[in-house]
């Protein structure tokens, strides 16, 4: 399942599911591409190890729900394909960078809600726009949903409903984009044991043993449940999985 000197852009890709996205990639044989939001030095460490493996990559800073920065992050991106790899082009956008604010219907603000938007949605949107251009045909385009999109829980409703816009986005991105044999596809992990939202998943003991008892696996999920298959949905071996919804929950709620 090689995709040697294929080259993969990952947002928010220094930390958590973002980070061993880029790494199971880059096992591949990918070079990647990958921003972070504030922590240079977190960046720094996930690139090093990328080297070690005989991969290239670059990490950028980028904030994904600032859509006015988006023209010269895909302009620096661009000069650096050229100049390093020979092209302006790359192969693989995973939208992967997020942050969680929850708050229930009746308390969440309008400069909350605008957050999830701006991240999850609008911002994934128009960074695609933006890298279309530059994206190889018989490429793909990864967005990251939620298993929330299935399951409801309280206080995550500003957050599940950003999701769901995502997997609409998706099917449609992969109908326009069929003629250029473009595949866009959804990964919707369950509950992971990260930092993401607060660490609840890996901190809250009690939040963990609910989970386990209603997840088919008897356990909460990990980072690298999930990049590996990513990694997969950019490999020859993918190609006809098209508009999909993959949700890696372990069964969850079955």
């Amino acid at each position: 399942m090689s995709t040697k000197n294929k080259i993969a852009i990952v947002t928010g890709g220094s930390r958590g599911l973002g980070r061993d996205m880029v790494i199971q990639l880059a096992k591949n044989g990918n070079n990647i591409i990958f921003t972070y939001r504030n922590n240079k030095a977190e960046a720094d460490k996930v690139v090093q190890e990328v080297l070690s493996m005989g991969q290239k990559a670059i990490a950028y800073q980028l904030d994904v729900s600032d859509t006015k920065t988006f023209d010269a992050f895909v302009a620096q991106v661009s000069q650096h394909l050229q100049e390093h790899e020979g092209s302006p082009n790359f192969d693989f956008l995973i939208n992967n960078a997020g942050a969680g604010v929850y708050g229930s219907v009746t308390e969440t603000t309008e400069e909350a809600f605008d957050a999830m938007m701006n991240v999850h949605f609008k911002g994934v949107y128009f960074l695609t726009q933006k890298l279309l251009p530059i994206l190889n045909n018989g490429g793909g385009i990864i967005n990251i949903s939620s298993g929330l999109t299935r399951i409801a829980f309280p206080n995550v409703s500003a957050y599940a409903s950003m999701k769901g816009a995502i997997e609409t986005y998706t099917k449609c991105l992969a109908k326009e984009l069929g003629a250029r044999q473009i595949k866009a596809n959804v990964v919707a992990p369950g509950a992971i044991a990260t930092d993401f939202g607060g660490g609840s998943n890996k901190s809250d003991e009690n939040k963990r043993n609910m989970i386990s008892s209603v997840t088919a696996l008897g356990r909460v999920g990990v980072p690298e449940d999930i990049g590996g298959v990513v990694a997969f949905l950019c490999t020859p071996e993918a190609g006809w999985m098209n508009g999909q919804r993959i949700e890696l929950s372990g069964g969850m709620m079955i």
